[in-house]
């Protein structure tokens, strides 16, 4: 029969456990994330914002649609989908 950690060694079994978990929240407490936007990312935020005038024509569509009174050019469509489509 073969007997393992006889002696002073298996006394406190859980101080080996304890100390890594230690030495684990010390490594972890050091890193951080850092987030950094390039200069052309932030030139294309910037140009991808929507004007004032974009806007107002949207919300005036918008509206119209709600109160039923947006009419639709169904030649207008059709020329702007094959015009669209030739490029």
């Amino acid at each position: 029969m073969k007997i393992n950690n006889f002696g002073p060694s298996g006394i406190n079994p859980y101080k080996k456990q304890m100390n890594k978990l230690d030495g684990a929240a010390a490594r972890t407490d050091k890193k951080t994330d850092k987030v950094e936007i390039s200069s052309a990312a932030k030139e294309m935020q910037q140009l991808s914002q929507i004007s004032a005038e974009r806007k107002a024509k949207v919300e005036e569509l918008k509206l119209q649609v709600q109160n039923g009174t947006y009419k639709m050019d169904a030649k207008e469509t059709a020329k702007s989908l094959l015009d669209f489509y030739k490029k």
